[in-house]
C-alpha cells in the first residue's frame, strides 16, 4: 500500500512539473512598442486600469485592450515581456 502511495505522489510531482515546464512559451522576436490608449471613464472608486498588452498568438502578437478592474488586496504590477537566452517571455500581472 506504501508503495502505491509513492508512486501516485511522485507521478502527481512529476506532472505539475512537466506541466510547470511546459506552459513557458518563448517568442523569437520582441513584442511591438506599446499602444496608446484611451481610458474610458472610471466605473467605480474600486476600480484599477489594467494596461493593454501585446499577447503571442503562435505566429504573431495581437494587441489584448485595457480595461477597469475590481481593486485587489494590494498593488497591481503589470505583465510584461522579459528577453531570456531562448527569447522573449511573457511575466503574467498579478497582485501583490
Amino acid at each position: 500500500m506504501k508503495g502505491i502511495l509513492f508512486v501516485f505522489l511522485a507521478l502527481i510531482i512529476l506532472t505539475t512539473f512537466l506541466f510547470n515546464c511546459a506552459t513557458t512559451v518563448y517568442v523569437p522576436e520582441p513584442p511591438p512598442a506599446p499602444k496608446e490608449e484611451i481610458k474610458p471613464p472610471r466605473p467605480g472608486p474600486k476600480a484599477v486600469w489594467i494596461e493593454g498588452y501585446w499577447k503571442w498568438s503562435g505566429d504573431h502578437y495581437i494587441w489584448v485592450p485595457g480595461h477597469w478592474v475590481k481593486k485587489a488586496k494590494g498593488h497591481w504590477v503589470p505583465g510584461h515581456w522579459v528577453k531570456r537566452p531562448r527569447g522573449w517571455v511573457w511575466v503574467k500581472g498579478h497582485w501583490r
